[in-house]
C-alpha cells in the first residue's frame, strides 16, 4: 500500500458531492485518466447515496469513507452503521429497490459494478453495510515514468 485516507461525514445529501471530490482528489495521486476519475466519482456517489437513503432512511447517521492506494489501483470503502441489507444478493439485482415510493431506479449497485473493477457488499441487519470497491488505474506509457 502506498497511501491511505479515512474520512467520517454525516450522512446528509449535501455531503454526497463532498465525498466524490475527496475520493477523486485522493485518487489523483495515481494519475488516473479523466474517465477513470469520473468512474470513481460516480461509484462513490452511488454508494454514499445508498447509505443515506437506504442505510439510514434519510435520518442522521455517520458514513465512513476509507481509501487505499496501491501501485496501480485504488480501493474505496463506504461504510454505514444503519439498518443493513436484509438480502444482499437480491439488492445487487438491477432495478431492485426497497424505496419505490422515492422513484429511485434501483440501479445503484449495478452502476457501481459497471464503473469499478470489483465491488463487494457486506451487510449485517441492524449493524450496517460496507461497500468495498476497487479500480485499476491505467498507467500511461512513458508519462512521468522515465520510460
Amino acid at each position: 500500500m502506498e497511501n491511505y485516507m479515512k474520512l467520517e461525514i454525516p450522512g446528509k445529501h449535501q455531503n454526497e458531492s463532498f465525498a466524490r471530490v475527496v475520493v477523486a482528489a485522493f485518487a489523483s495521486q495515481l494519475d488516473p485518466t479523466l474517465e477513470e476519475v469520473n468512474d470513481i466519482k460516480t461509484a462513490v456517489s452511488e454508494a454514499v447515496t445508498n447509505a443515506i437513503i437506504h442505510g439510514y432512511d434519510d435520518k442522521e447517521g455517520s458514513i465512513l469513507i476509507e481509501g487505499r492506494l496501491f501501485k496501480d489501483m485504488i480501493e474505496v470503502e463506504i461504510i454505514d452503521f444503519g439498518k443493513g441489507i436484509e438480502n444482499v444478493e437480491k439488492a445487487l439485482q438491477p432495478l431492485f429497490t426497497t424505496r419505490p415510493e422515492l422513484e429511485r431506479s434501483g440501479m445503484g449497485f449495478t452502476i457501481m459494478e459497471k464503473f469499478m473493477d470489483r465491488v463487494e457488499v457486506i451487510s449485517e441487519k441492524s449493524r450496517g453495510t460496507r461497500v468495498k470497491m476497487e479500480k485499476e488505474i491505467t498507467k500511461k506509457e512513458g508519462y512521468m515514468t522515465g520510460e
